[in-house]
């Protein structure tokens, strides 16, 4: 360094070097006529000439005398004269300005982080949903349901509560059940990412997804067609697993799942239910309308306002000094859209379905009812609609008493069936009103009923229309209460977001179960217009019977209910029979039967027993037959169905039992004896079988 330094004015040629250069020594032979520099001078860029002088060259390039110059150098100074003829604007000097480019879903995904920030701290749904509205850009939602949902798993069970209870609110409303679907997916998509993160992801992802599908913002259909589009080894579909069999396939699965969250900020429905009853006390105390309704709207459950109109009405049955204060709130709160139209018709509804049970407290709660029916629709607060659904729900003022009391009945019915599960005692009522020809529309209010409340109560209604097929209602009352369903497909999705959706799942399930052949499909189609909603869900239930595995996922479409059973006792019933046959006693096999708690469900006892007798060769299966039938086990209905089964698949029997035509004979003509079977079957199946086994003789 210190050679270096004191060679500095040796080292470089250019006034423009630096000084204090670090250069490595180079030993180079010297020119001719040319000197040997000294020891540790470093010597830069020798040029060579012929002459065999050397010149040192410039730093840049710029070189000496006999070079070319720096790189576009100039002699002088240059500069632009606009005057100039050959003057060019674009030779000017200019500057590149940098501007940021705004992502509108940049912009939107940092709006809503602020509006869940603010709403797990305020827990003010009407709020979030107010600016969820003001940012517009709907078609960005399902970023919002992804990012709501991702940040409340990684809080406490507060938050997480808060988001499914936001999500609820914003459903149909603010967010449409698409976005809804397409948000829960990208979730899914994610789940692997979210797993690095929250330890736990996958199981509370999975509690999320039977949250929604219990509040019915998610259809039990989405898992089935997400989980296809999932891998198999991914997050995703370990959360659609864990869903599916831990939470949705449980008993009381709803109110388990509603529960998981214990401690939360939301009021279950017993507490709503109380807050609307004193808010409603209080109101006709002080008669403060705009007080009242700024309580309802705190409640912050718009789609629990059915509620408040129901109890409304009956405060104002009960009170009778109250009447003109509660229709004038009903009335406000109508026309301030605090109550929607769709929840004042279905709090009128269900205050209709109900006049029975408060006419044992308030007498006079049927004329009452009736008398504001016209006054509400006269004054603009009640959709004139109400009165075609309740000539068809209640009959209100109907000249048809037989109808309405029917109705009236079948309603109470239906509802106490739901709570005891009891098919047998359901049959016998029915059969004790004596009237066949509503059974249409016993079937209609059935499946109106069971799609407004959970999976179980529709897993329920679906079992209980194989036993009514089996036991009372013929397959033209299947259809024709079908029909009555779809015609009136518009107005049932005023309450019911999804009956669509519900209509069709209905619809295939009762094909699936034999309640209805396929050709009855297009006969229902037939008797509907042909661009209505109601075509749409017959189309909807074609496609998804003609699904793969469509069999088993549909009598799993309700998420596990009582439909879980179905397979479980036909191995059951396998079983059971194998034990008897191999040496069981009568008596222990009829009381397995009986245990199975499925009286709709016999005749596939009767037609596995069948099928045992003709592989095994052994007609003792036909004593158990014989005793189910002498005790009532198995009743002559389900004896005859099991038989119908057998008969139309002796085709297929006889590849694997030659002489089944033979015995089928054979046993129809012995349950003929005994009793066992319906006239109407007859001697065209005993025709049927023994065409069946000439041909099979011919072809042998």
């Amino acid at each position: 360094m210190k050679i270096a330094s004191q060679n500095v004015d040796v080292l470089s040629s250019s006034p423009k070097s630096p000084k204090g250069s670090l250069l490595p020594e180079y030993h180079i032979k010297a020119p001719a006529g040319g000197k040997v520099p000294a020891p540790g001078m470093g010597v830069k860029h020798v040029r060579r000439q012929h002459s065999g002088k050397h010149i040192r060259v410039k730093k840049d390039g710029a070189g000496g005398k006999g070079t070319w110059g720096k790189l576009l150098d100039t002699d002088g100074d240059s500069h632009i004269d606009r005057n100039d003829p050959n003057y060019d604007s674009g030779e000017e000097p200019y500057q590149l300005i940098g501007s940021t480019v705004s992502d509108p879903l940049d912009d939107y995904k940092k709006s809503v982080v602020s509006i869940i920030e603010e709403y797990f701290s305020t827990g003010d749904v009407e709020l979030a949903a107010s600016d969820l509205g003001d940012l517009g850009s709907s078609e960005y939602h399902p970023y919002f349901i992804k990012r709501l949902v991702s940040m409340a798993m990684d809080r406490h069970d507060k938050e997480k509560e808060m988001a499914s209870v936001l999500l609820s609110a914003l459903y149909a409303d603010v967010i449409s059940p698409a976005h809804i679907r397409d948000g829960f997916f990208m979730l899914l998509e994610s789940a692997d990412d979210l797993a690095v993160d929250i330890l736990d992801a996958v199981d509370i992802l999975a509690l999320f997804l039977a949250r929604a599908v219990v509040d019915d913002i998610l259809p039990p259909a989405f898992l089935a067609r997400a989980k296809k589009a999932l891998l198999e080894s991914s997050k995703g579909s370990q959360a659609i697993q864990t869903a599916e069999k831990s939470y949705l396939s449980a008993p009381h699965h709803a109110e388990l799942v509603e529960k998981r969250w214990g401690g939360s900020t939301h009021f279950t429905v017993e507490e709503v239910k109380k807050k609307i009853a004193y808010l409603l006390r209080e109101y006709v105390e002080s008669g403060d309308t705009s007080e009242a309704c700024r309580c309802i709207r705190q409640l912050g459950v718009s789609f629990f306002h059915h509620e408040v109109v129901k109890r409304a009405l009956t405060l104002a049955m009960e009170i009778r000094t109250a009447e003109p204060l509660i229709l004038k709130l009903l009335k406000e709160a109508a026309e301030e859209g605090l109550i929607s139209s769709s929840q004042m018709v279905k709090g009128f509804s269900r205050l209709a379905e109900s006049l029975d049970d408060l006419a044992l407290d308030i007498p006079s709660a049927k004329s009452l009812f009736e008398s504001l029916i016209p006054r509400a629709i006269s004054e603009g607060w009640l959709d004139a609609s109400f009165v075609k659904s309740s000539d068809e729900d209640v009959d209100v003022g109907s000249k048809d008493d037989k109808l309405r009391r029917y109705k009236e009945e079948a309603v109470t019915i239906i509802h106490e069936y739901f709570l005891s599960d009891d098919i047998p005692e359901l049959l016998r009522s029915l059969e004790d009103l004596g009237t066949p020809e509503y059974n249409p529309i016993f079937l209609k209010r059935l499946i109106t009923l069971a799609m407004d409340r959970k999976n179980r109560e529709k897993e329920m209604a679906s079992v209980l229309l194989s036993a009514l097929h089996i036991e009372i209602f013929s397959t033209e009352d299947i259809v024709n209460g079908f029909v009555m369903l779809l015609e009136s497909a518009e107005d049932t999705a005023l309450d019911i977001l999804d009956a669509s959706n519900e209509l069709a799942l209905f619809l295939a399930r009762a094909v699936i179960d034999d309640v209805l052949a396929p050709l009855n499909l297009e006969d229902i189609a037939n008797r509907l217009p042909p661009n209505c909603t109601g075509s749409e869900t017959v189309r909807m239930a074609r496609s998804l019977i003609a699904a793969r595995h469509a069999g088993e996922r549909l009598l799993r479409c309700w998420g596990g209910g009582t439909g879980w059973a179905v397979e479980d006792a036909k191995d059951k019933i396998q079983k059971l029979l194998e034990e008897y046959e191999s040496g069981g006693v009568v008596s222990e096999a009829c009381q397995c039967i009986r245990d199975l708690g499925m009286p709709f469900f016999n005749h596939e006892v009767v037609k596995k027993a069948l099928v045992m007798a003709m592989e095994k060769k052994n007609d003792r299966i036909l004593d158990l037959l014989q005793e189910c039938f002498n005790v009532g086990l198995i009743t002559i209905n389900q004896m005859t169905k099991g038989f119908s089964r057998i008969k139309d698949s002796l085709d297929d029997l006889a590849l694997d039992i030659p002489n089944a035509g033979k015995k089928f004979t054979l046993y129809v003509e012995h349950a003929q004896k005994k009793g066992w079977l319906l006239p109407s079957f007859g001697s065209a199946s005993a025709a049927a079988a023994a065409d069946s086994s000439v041909l099979l003789a011919v072809a042998s």
